[in-house]
């Protein structure tokens, strides 16, 4: 399959307009059986059950039925399983859609040949979810338009449940571009309307892509590339008198402009363009604010005090200045993305806190490294060492909690951390180091 892909990634590279006519042929056994392996185990079961490892037991028959149910046009998605996860920093909750595992088979199968058709196609200002990019590339070309370039106003657009809005019929248009391929078509508008289960109910989905989905973010990808990132690359900048840039996360992105007429001429136009395609803005989470080397400078003119910050991919980002004097754009990790990882580490810990001390404080660990290897970037290591020592705080609480009888003073505690310490953050990530694909970008 890999050789396949790559061919199909060589034709859609050398031909932007090739439209693919037979892509479903690679729905075979065994590029499924592979896309099978690959799957993670222990995740969380659809709405039959069936687990990685029971439906590996019969690997070859159930991969030979599916096989068959494609080739004869009998293969229906099983509905999603609807759950609701915490949005961070707020009381709401997100729906995410578990899907079967065989239909997960089948979604990574067609995911990896969208992948390998439209990752020609998408833009440099898109990060989320694609090959060797990540959140902290976002971030640091974000930094490099905003200190090395011509940025005194910045859009930041968050786009009102996205997912729960992407337009079928937009869907499949869009990908028609490239694909004119009748049976895999069929299965992924199957799986747009696969519909979902929630407490023994069944409900349609008439808009959405399948969150939770394997190939929910690739989806979601194209479905931006045409309605936004191909529109300000090829309209917005055009029109715009001075320099504008964009960096866009999934759905989330930030929007550079050296001019406040076309900042405010941009909004006003994305307004009209994402109501075309059945979408809103966020209006509570979307706003043009003064920002770059000269906020400071225009804020105190204006009697605002401080300039305004924006929130993007956790991080707070503020206007500051470095050890010079000139001006530096730092980052810092969101208060509410904080107090929401707070809130999981005290639920978790009080849940658990008579657990062998030995698996708390190795769950506690791994936790904090994971949260080390996204947040310990330029300037936030302060902020996250105040994160860690409030985690301290917290098991020192819950650990005293486990008995009726208080087992730590703080003499004591600090003896036991010696003995089983807390991992110390360190800095990860150099936003100030561009990889070789970022400086080809600039």
């Amino acid at each position: 399959m890999e050789t396949k892909l790559t061919r199909i990634t060589e034709l859609a590279k050398t031909n932007q307009d090739m439209v693919f006519t037979s892509l479903a042929h690679l729905l075979n056994e065994e590029n499924l059986k592979q896309c099978h392996h690959e799957l993670p185990s222990n995740k969380a079961t659809g709405v039959t059950g069936v687990t990685k490892a029971e439906y590996g037991e019969n690997l070859d028959e159930n991969i030979k039925n599916l096989v068959r149910k494609l080739k004869q046009k009998a293969y229906r998605p099983v509905p999603v399983k609807r759950t609701y996860i915490d949005k961070p920093g707020t009381k709401m909750k997100r729906p995410l859609g578990i899907p079967d595992h065989e239909d997960k088979i089948v979604q990574r199968a067609i995911a990896k040949i969208l992948n390998a058709i439209y990752e020609n196609d998408f833009l440099d200002s898109s990060f989320g979810f694609r090959p060797d990019r990540n959140c902290h590339d976002a971030l640091k070309i974000l930094n490099v338009y905003i200190e090395g370039r011509y940025t005194n106003y910045v859009v930041d657009v968050d786009i009102k449940g996205f997912f729960d809005n992407v337009n079928h019929d937009w869907m499949m248009k869009f990908l028609q571009h490239r694909i004119n391929d009748p049976s895999l078509l069929r299965i992924i508008a199957r799986f747009l309307k696969g519909g979902y289960m929630e407490e023994g109910k069944y409900f349609d989905t008439n808009n959405g892509t399948p969150q939770g989905g394997i190939i929910s973010p690739i989806l979601a990808n194209v479905y931006l590339h045409y309605v936004l990132d191909l529109w300000f690359e090829k309209v917005v900048r055009s029109q715009c008198k001075g320099q504008a840039y964009m960096v866009r996360y999934a759905d989330d992105f930030v929007c550079c402009f050296q001019y406040k007429s076309d900042a405010d001429a941009f909004y006003k136009a994305l307004n009209e363009r994402l109501q075309k395609f059945y979408l809103e803005i966020a209006e509570d989470k979307t706003k043009i604010i003064m920002f770059g080397r000269f906020a400071e400078r225009d804020c105190k003119r204006k009697g605002q005090g401080k300039p305004p910050t924006f929130d993007f991919l956790g991080f707070t980002h503020y206007c500051s200045k470095n050890k010079n004097g000139k001006f530096r754009v730092k980052r810092k990790s969101s208060r509410m993305k904080v107090s929401a990882k707070l809130k999981k580490h005290k639920e978790w810990l009080k849940a658990n806190r008579t657990m062998d001390i030995k698996d708390i404080m190795s769950r506690i660990n791994r936790s904090l490294t994971g949260y080390y290897n996204y947040y310990c970037i330029t300037d936030n290591l302060e902020n996250v060492e105040n994160f860690e020592y409030r985690v301290r705080l917290l098991l020192f609480k819950w650990l005293n909690r486990r008995s009726q009888r208080k087992s730590f003073s703080w003499d004591k505690f600090n003896k036991f951390l010696r003995k089983y310490p807390l991992r110390k953050p360190r800095l990860r990530v150099n936003i100030y180091h561009l990889k070789k694909e970022i400086n080809y970008i600039l």
